[in-house]
């Protein structure tokens, strides 16, 4: 059988990057650990993908959350620079048809609702996403309903403990941030629940952990920032109708 052929590269950073295939029974999307620019970072990269790969077997059958596939001929799509990966360095998914939230054009009234709805839905199996920040994260389906991506920071909890705590609440403000600055740049009244406080950790990360992040990814990996935002002046989405529950 003719291996599948890759559709494009949906992202590249310097531990790998995230293929769409042209599968069979419909689009496949890959992620391969690849590595470079650092000694040892294949390594971590192959972490990362472990960590994404145990998300989202945990998370079986949530919808807005991809599945995993077992679907070893599709390993053999040689990627745009010629070569096949190595099996331990691929990881399956299935594709979820949506719009990056920076760049959806529409969003239902009730969107962070749902949004925030879902992120309850990881927690109650005791999984955290940990990076609900970034917009690219976030996709509004063609149905209006919101679903998740890159799991390569998630974290699976078997106990309900402080650290457990602390990164739901990280998770959820993250959503309720997200939901403030599209009240306000499209002009909907936002609703009057309380901001939620930065963490501890999560502030540390930032006055500490960013930096060191920023020089490893932009001066010694030589990436740019590459994570694209709605820029603060717009053009926002319009309001639709609510999806309910």
């Amino acid at each position: 059988m003719e291996a599948p052929q890759v559709v494009r590269e949906l992202k590249t950073d310097g531990f790998g990057r995230v293929e769409l295939l042209d599968g069979r029974d419909g689009p496949v999307v890959r992620r391969v650990a690849c590595g470079g620019g650092f000694p040892g970072s294949r390594q971590v990269a192959r972490l990362l993908m472990q960590r994404e790969r145990r998300a989202l077997e945990r998370l079986s059958g949530i919808h807005g959350v991809a599945r995993t596939l077992d679907l070893p001929e599709y390993h053999a799509a040689p990627s745009r620079d010629g070569l096949v990966p190595a099996s331990r360095d691929v990881l399956l998914r299935s594709w979820i048809e949506g719009e990056p939230l920076h760049a959806a054009c529409e969003l239902p009234l009730d969107f962070f609702e749902r949004l925030e709805d879902l992120a309850r839905e990881l927690h109650d199996r005791g999984v955290c996403h940990n990076d609900l920040h970034k917009e690219p994260n976030v996709l509004v389906q063609p149905d209006g309903r919101p679903a998740l991506v890159d799991f390569q920071l998630a974290s699976c909890h078997e106990t309900r403990g402080r650290r457990y705590r602390t990164r739901v609440e990280e998770d959820l403000r993250h959503v309720a941030k997200h939901r403030r600055v599209y009240a306000v740049g499209t002009g909907i009244e936002s609703s009057n629940r309380p901001s939620r406080r930065r963490s501890f950790l999560a502030a540390a990360w930032m006055r500490l952990g960013k930096p060191v992040y920023n020089l490893v990814t932009r001066r010694l990996l030589r990436t740019s920032d590459g994570e694209p935002r709605r820029p603060p002046k717009g053009p926002w989405p319009k309001w639709g109708p609510p999806v309910g529950p």
